[in-house]
């Protein structure tokens, strides 16, 4: 049994903003936000406020971080608590669970944002019950987390979603972004990747702008590989793109449907629009993420 009586910190440290709470349950005492800049201001920032706010509330007992990955979550290894390989200048090897820990003596659970915020939202928000879930978030990155019995999937690092391959649409020659891969997911789909495809920041496409029908098919393309491979009841999409363009979910839905054909028996567009959804705890998710891990500590 968890004691959410208990008060906790939590950090969501994502590539552009950092949220930094103090909470008991899912209700929220204290919460902050700093740009991610260089990891000594950022990390210094997230510090001094927690103690700042210790002086008033008195000392959260455990410390989660839900981080951008991708992250080392084997305890066994050298890069436990740190981000990796991540395209973030200077924050590549930066250790997070060290840092915290040496600053403030509690223990610290550490995982990804997304599986941060899957957590919160099987302990609080719309898949609660559910066994198995996706949380995706599509934004500045696209990032995937898996939830099976209430649990992260962990193996090699973590799932990511976010950099699988999706086939192309017809004619589409757009190199991709991803500095890794080129024209994964994220390469195709993401922010950025919206902007580097139409020369415009997303908030100023057209809702009719061909680039939509685009990013919903590749989106399709990976939902119905997750639902192939992974079978989850819910699939959770969070991020400003999907937030910002409400037309993306209905079609995303029916791509996905035409995409599966039949295949999954009692599974049709009217069962795909209670399995792929918009996270009930919105854009609490993902701090409320970093909450239910300090939970787990």
């Amino acid at each position: 049994m968890v004691y959410e009586d208990r008060l906790v910190a939590g950090i969501e440290l994502g590539g552009t903003k950092a949220i930094v709470l103090i909470a008991r349950g899912r209700d929220v005492i204290a919460q902050a936000r700093f740009p991610t800049e260089a990891p000594d201001v950022t990390l210094a920032a997230i510090g001094d406020q927690l103690d700042a706010w210790q002086a008033g509330h008195g000392k959260a007992e455990t410390i989660g971080i839900a981080s951008f990955g991708p992250v080392g979550l084997d305890r066994t290894r050298a890069d436990y608590g740190r981000i990796t390989s991540t395209p973030k200048p200077g924050w590549q090897q930066v250790d997070l669970v060290g840092h915290f820990a040496d600053r403030f003596g509690v223990p610290i659970s550490f995982d990804t944002d997304v599986a941060g915020a899957a957590i919160a939202e099987h302990r609080w928000g719309a898949a609660q019950g559910d066994r198995v879930i996706v949380y995706l978030t599509v934004g500045t990155g696209i990032g995937g987390g898996v939830l099976v019995d209430g649990k992260p999937v962990h193996g090699l690092i973590h799932p990511e979603l976010g950099h699988v391959r999706v086939r192309r649409a017809a004619g589409d020659d757009f190199a991709g972004i991803c500095p890794f891969h080129g024209d994964c997911l994220e390469g195709l789909a993401s922010g950025p990747a919206i902007g580097a495809r139409t020369g415009m920041p997303g908030d100023r496409i057209a809702d009719d702008d061909p680039v939509w029908d685009r990013v919903a098919g590749e989106m399709a393309e990976a939902v119905t590989g997750f639902m192939l491979t992974l079978s989850p009841q819910r699939i959770l999409i969070g991020g400003g793109v999907f937030q910002q363009r409400a037309g993306l979910f209905p079609a995303l839905r029916a791509r996905t449907a035409d995409l599966l054909g039949g295949y999954l028996a009692g599974v049709g567009a009217a069962e795909l629009a209670q399995i792929i959804v918009p996270p009930g705890l919105g854009e609490m998710a993902g701090p409320l993420g970093a909450v239910a891990l300090a939970y787990r500590a």
